[in-house]
């Protein structure tokens, strides 16, 4: 079973919550601000989760709110659960780049994830082998040191470990067909590779579906990953797109530009091929390719 998440997660779920409880009450932060004698950045840095809440700053607004039990308890839970950063968080945001520890925290927590794959197999399915020359290139080009490579490859093996937790990560990825293709290393640990992507699609939470070359491609984007999470002290955290660009990952939680990533990958699963479809594919041309 998930944690309920990192204090990274838990404090966005909680300012997610807090703002959603204004809304609900029908005030601005304009509003909540002069009442409690705030300043509206204070209001402001709290609801984007840029800082954290005081429990007594928070039972003020839970008082302005109308916040009753038992919901009051769960927001006031999520606060003090917010609080604190773990040994391995702090190492890896000293470690990695801008946006790569909340992605990992975030992807530790999430029920679902959809991703959206055109050049490489997504890194939850990725043999070691494989995984080290995909990342290779880019540690070749901006001439950084071995240990960090090998960092980040152990990093994304430790990552695999939700799809096999007690309670799995639901996965569901679309590659485009050239992925098949592209070569990462020797011809064996292209072999390997998808020798590992098949067994994995029979996973019962991962599906697997390949967007043929010649099919009615529908969008221009780039990789995406797209996670869902459950409710937790009854407060709903909002799905998170993560897109991939060359100075790290950022994230997108505005509800309006995520529901555009639902459809977007939605309909890329729809003119993809049907999992079983899928896997004969790779299979085929896999061994046609790498043999």
């Amino acid at each position: 079973m998930p944690e309920h998440g990192s204090p990274s997660v838990r404090r966005r779920r909680l300012a997610a919550e807090l703002r959603r409880l204004r809304e609900r009450a029908g005030f601005t932060g304009e509003d909540v601000a002069e009442r409690l004698g705030w300043s509206t950045s204070k209001l402001s840095r709290i609801e984007t989760s840029k800082s954290g809440v005081k429990q007594g700053d928070l039972g003020l607004l839970l008082d302005l709110y109308g916040v009753s039990e038992p919901h009051r308890q769960g927001v006031l839970a999520l606060t003090r659960e917010s609080t604190g950063t773990s040994a391995a968080e702090e190492a890896a945001i000293a470690s990695f780049p801008v946006g790569y520890a909340a992605f990992v925290s975030a992807e530790r927590e999430a029920i679902g994830r959809w991703d959206w794959e055109p050049q490489v197999v997504p890194g939850l399915l990725q043999t070691e082998s494989y995984a080290r020359e995909v990342m290779r290139g880019w540690y070749s080009m901006f001439r950084l040191p071995p240990s960090e490579l090998e960092l980040r490859v152990e990093a994304r093996m430790a990552r695999q470990q939700v799809l096999r937790r007690q309670e799995p990560l639901d996965l569901s990825v679309v590659i485009d067909e050239s992925v098949i293709f592209r070569r990462f290393g020797s011809r064996s640990i292209m072999r390997d590779q998808f020798d590992r992507l098949t067994e994995s699609s029979y996973l019962p939470n991962v599906e697997v579906r390949v967007l043929p070359l010649e099919a009615d491609h529908p969008i221009g984007t780039g990789a995406f990953s797209y996670m869902r999470f459950a409710q937790v002290h009854d407060v709903q955290i909002p799905d998170i797109v993560y897109v991939e660009r060359l100075n790290g990952d950022y994230s997108i939680e505005d509800v309006n530009e995520t529901n555009r990533y639902r459809v977007t990958f939605e309909h890329l699963r729809d003119k993809a091929l049907d999992p079983t479809e899928s896997r004969d594919l790779i299979s085929a041309l896999a061994r046609r390719a790498w043999s």
